[in-house]
């Protein structure tokens, strides 16, 4: 077992090394200067985001979408993702990680109009959508569908469920001394009460809980910016200089330090803002929306509010607190969850429990997005029965995953993770010319609100939608 773990661990560092980063970062820049720079219109996204069209169809508000995209991603990537980017990469790699944030709008934005552009009305009577009904409908490539789909299932197995449980069941253990087991019980049965209620009642919870938490959190990290007043500039300016530093790091080649920096800071930017993953177009598709282009405006604020505002906030908050105790910290010494903690103790009496209950609602939530993306992948592959075992099975892989140990799942995990990014980037780049057709049709028009009367496409089978059914 141990070197099967290693095994799996060097294709992970494979999977996730300088070609799937250049071909995302890639991706990224391209359509960035593609679609004229895409990214100033996301404060028309955040007005668009509250605004809800009764004309439109489909299964949740665009809100909803929304808040099951970031529950999805605004998790412990955020907070501990951050803080190994640090460990690993030194402080300049929350500057790459904000710049990575910053295009990655583009892609983002891309995903949506291609996932609304390309949703049908499946057999059941429901809006689906996504990466792999654009990669068959656009590309024509039914094959490449599939294996986006089973990386997608992948994913959210292991990602998605069971590192999430265990990383709430380890942060309850050691905040108030809970067994894990019990935490794992607790979350199986709570996760129960809400996927039964289907994609609806889902994005009600996550839209409730998701904003609450945030703002929690950014409080929070504004306060423990008030604390480190003094050292929040010298932070900010460590992070810039050693984002472009071209000393050598352990005697090794002038630039080592700058080249390790953008690599995990692109990495983590990336790991949490999942722009080009291809897994919050899936939710994406369901959104109530007059056309592709409203849709994907507001979910490209995703990336937006997850890398640019709340990493950004995050990065500070650990290089500015380090630098409080220590003008010369040595980062390669601490851990991830040191920093954080540590952080967050700056906050009188309570900073240790916000931090573990923000950490185990994110990791709830994020449970939740990815059982909404799952759940579009399993119908993909095999319709309403088999998306019934998937379910059954998703709940004792929650307290599965809050009772193990998951390295191994955890790199699977992350190689699935990896792979979706292939056949989507791929469908991206395809399809760029329709991404450009569409965004100049409604929004460099000025017709963001024009219905497209093909929005919501009939199915081979000539169902038709009913927008009060509830969820299977």
């Amino acid at each position: 077992m141990e070197q099967i773990a290693e095994w799996i661990g060097a294709l992970d560092s494979f999977i996730w090394g300088p070609p799937l980063l250049i071909l995302l970062v890639g991706c990224h820049i391209f359509l960035t200067f593609y679609l004229k720079f895409i990214q100033r219109y996301v404060f028309l996204g955040i007005r668009l985001s509250v605004r809800n069209d009764s004309r439109a169809e489909g299964n949740v508000s665009q809100f909803g979408a929304l808040a099951i995209a970031l529950a999805s991603t605004i998790g412990t990537g955020n907070i501990i993702g951050v803080g190994t980017a640090i460990v690993c990469g030194g402080p300049g790699a929350v500057f790459w990680c904000w710049l990575c944030g910053v295009f990655a709008i583009a892609t983002k934005y891309a995903e949506g109009v291609l996932a609304v552009k390309y949703r049908v009305v499946d057999t059941d009577g429901m809006i689906r959508g996504g990466p792999m009904y654009a990669i068959e409908r656009g590309m024509k490539c039914r094959w490449l569908a599939v294996v986006f789909a089973v990386f997608t299932l992948l994913a959210c197995c292991g990602i998605g469920s069971m590192t999430q449980s265990n990383a709430v069941a380890e942060t309850v253990r050691k905040t108030f001394s809970v067994p894990m087991w019990a935490t794992g019980a607790a979350e199986a049965l709570l996760i129960l009460l809400v996927v039964i209620g289907g994609l609806k009642f889902i994005s009600k919870v996550c839209g409730a809980l998701v904003p609450a938490m945030a703002v929690l959190y950014v409080i929070g990290c504004f306060v423990i910016l008030g604390r480190n007043a003094s050292s929040v500039l010298p932070a900010v300016r460590l992070i810039v200089t050693e984002a472009f530093s071209t000393k050598a790091v352990s005697g090794g080649f002038l630039g080592v330090a700058m080249m390790t920096a953008i690599r995990y800071g692109v990495a983590r930017g990336l790991f949490s803002n999942e722009s080009g993953m291809g897994s919050a177009p899936l939710i994406a598709a369901s959104a109530k929306t007059a056309n592709a282009v409203r849709q994907a405006l507001i979910s490209s604020t995703g990336t937006f509010w997850d890398t640019v505002c709340i990493c950004a906030l995050t990065g500070i908050s650990l290089v500015s607190t380090a630098l409080r105790f220590d003008p010369n910290p040595d980062f390669s010494k601490l851990t991830a969850p040191e920093l954080a903690f540590n952080a967050f103790e700056r906050i009188p009496y309570a900073g240790k429990y916000i931090l573990s209950v923000c950490l185990a609602i994110f990791a709830y939530t994020t449970i939740l997005g990815w059982f909404c993306y799952g759940r579009q992948a399993i119908r993909y592959l095999g319709g309403n029965r088999l998306f019934q075992v998937f379910r059954a099975a998703y709940i004792p892989l929650v307290f599965l995953g809050a009772a193990t140990s998951l390295q191994i799942v955890w790199n699977i995990s992350d190689i699935a993770n990896g792979l979706m990014v292939i056949p989507n980037v791929v469908c991206l780049l395809w399809l760029c010319r329709v991404v450009k057709s569409e965004t100049a049709k409604y929004l460099w028009t000025g017709k963001i609100e024009e219905p497209d009367p093909d929005c919501v496409r009939i199915n081979q089978e000539g169902k038709t939608f009913d927008p009060d059914r509830m969820d299977a």
